[in-house]
């Protein structure tokens, strides 16, 4: 059933039937792991959310870039429906044809004009991973290289390469060794202005991998060419490049994690194309699978054959139900053309952005590319004092009890970021948007 592709709000967010459920979820689940929200989901279409008690929400957070085609989209659901009749799992012992022709997608879309090979996991963190031992079992060595404000996953790994401590790293060390981290070109909070920002960032990186860590012992540079959960960092022009150019100089794997900023999001299949870079292994998940976990490394056929026969593997790496709905997710985004309906996405959304900067003064920066579009919020736009929690979860809850899905993100978490599925309708973007700004304007 189709669910009428509108905005309706009919009782209070949460109502009755999500705090109910919300409570029998604290006594049941651990509460280490809370839902963004308090809301529960009954069903949802498209870029719409309908809870429990019958509110219509326009979704702008889609499961953190999970749904970049749409919730339930028809096709993905028509092909894996198609696949469970088939064989839900049978991966690892042996092959299926879906995680095959899926694989040859995915060597053909990642950049980079040479021969490519596909290793498939089910997260991202899991993706993270197994990119790493590619790297060191490649190349002999250990060391691997990461930025700040940089999220990469929450696995052992995964999570050390991840820069922010609460709520992703407190209490869970020790942590894995071998990892330095460099700064990110972030434009708006470099020191000297964002001007110089490129150049300084590179210059002292360069310095810092030879000087304090030596090249001949970096397996991996691993890089999100926009930081997600960092707050929709756009790396200074020219950065990321000039890193690529190191490593290739120096025999180091160049890593570009796609896990949030594929398969569209940014108005390419990767952002790492707008870049003029190609890596030597990529990571992709999330909207891979249009709401089924799926995760992938794709890259030089060297390097991922490098490691031995079994050195790779995962119970549901290869599941063809997954690889289906990922099938069906990339045909998708080519017969809608939705990279550049995400590009259109990002003009409107950011072009209301810079409505916001010059109505409110919290409004400290705004940045994106393609669909994948952040304000941050400051109290003071001199200092850059970040907004307080309070201030920011005002917004966000706001914007919740008016009828619209937002989510934060930031390693101060003052940043605000917008996810909406790439097909999502003119006029629920606009609502979604108006939306936005009553809540804004609301917490003052």
């Amino acid at each position: 059933m189709e669910i009428p592709q509108e905005r309706k709000v009919v009782t209070e967010i949460p109502g009755p039937r999500s705090r109910a459920l919300i409570e029998r979820r604290g006594k049941a689940m651990t509460s280490a792991f809370p839902a963004l929200h308090p809301l529960v989901a009954a069903r949802a279409y498209g870029s719409i959310v309908e809870d429990v008690d019958g509110n219509r929400l326009i979704d702008l957070a889609t499961g953190i870039s999970v749904l970049n085609v749409g919730h339930t989209a028809q096709e993905v659901v028509d092909a894996a429906k198609r696949q469970l009749d088939l064989d839900s799992h049978t991966s690892g012992v042996t092959a299926n044809e879906p995680s095959i022709e899926l694989a040859e997608r995915l060597n053909a879309l990642t950049p980079g004009e040479f021969p490519k090979k596909t290793f498939f996991a089910n997260s991202g963190a899991e993706a993270v991973e197994n990119a790493v031992k590619i790297a060191r079992y490649a190349t002999g060595r250990s060391a691997v290289v990461t930025f700040d404000h940089a999220f990469h996953g929450r696995t052992l790994l995964a999570m050390t390469l991840t820069a922010k401590v609460m709520p992703y790293k407190q209490g869970f060390g020790p942590f894995a060794p071998e990892i330095y981290r460099l700064p990110m070109a972030y434009p708006y909070r470099w020191p000297s202005g964002p001007e110089r920002c490129a150049e300084e960032a590179l210059a002292y990186a360069v310095e810092e991998m030879h000087k304090h860590i030596g090249e001949g012992n970096i397996a991996a540079v691993i890089l999100e060419p926009i930081q997600g959960e960092g707050g929709f960092i756009v790396p200074a022009p020219g950065f990321v490049k000039g890193i690529a150019e190191f490593c290739a100089a120096n025999g180091i794997v160049f890593v570009a994690d796609e896990i949030q900023s594929a398969m569209g999001r940014a108005g390419r299949w990767y952002a790492i194309e707008d870049e003029d870079v190609v890596p030597d292994l990529v990571t992709t998940a999330k909207s891979l699978g249009g709401g089924l976990p799926i995760s992938a490394v794709t890259g030089r056929a060297e390097l991922m054959d490098a490691v031995h026969p079994g050195g790779l593997g995962g119970t549901y790496g290869t599941n063809p139900v997954a690889a289906a709905a990922a099938i069906a997710v990339l045909d998708l985004i080519e017969r809608d053309d939705l990279l550049a309906r995400a590009r259109r996405v990002g003009e409107i959304v950011m072009e209301r952005f810079h409505r916001f900067e010059a109505r409110f003064g919290v409004v400290g920066d705004v940045r994106g590319r393609g669909a994948m579009c952040a304000i941050e919020l400051v109290e003071d736009r001199a200092t850059k004092e970040p907004l307080g929690a309070d201030r920011m979860n005002a917004i966000s809850r706001g914007a919740l009890e008016r009828g619209v899905i937002v989510i934060t993100a930031g390693t101060y978490g003052n940043v605000l970021r917008l996810l909406p599925p790439l097909n999502i309708e003119q006029e629920l973007l606009d609502d979604g948007l108006d939306v936005l700004e009553e809540s804004v304007a609301a917490a003052g």
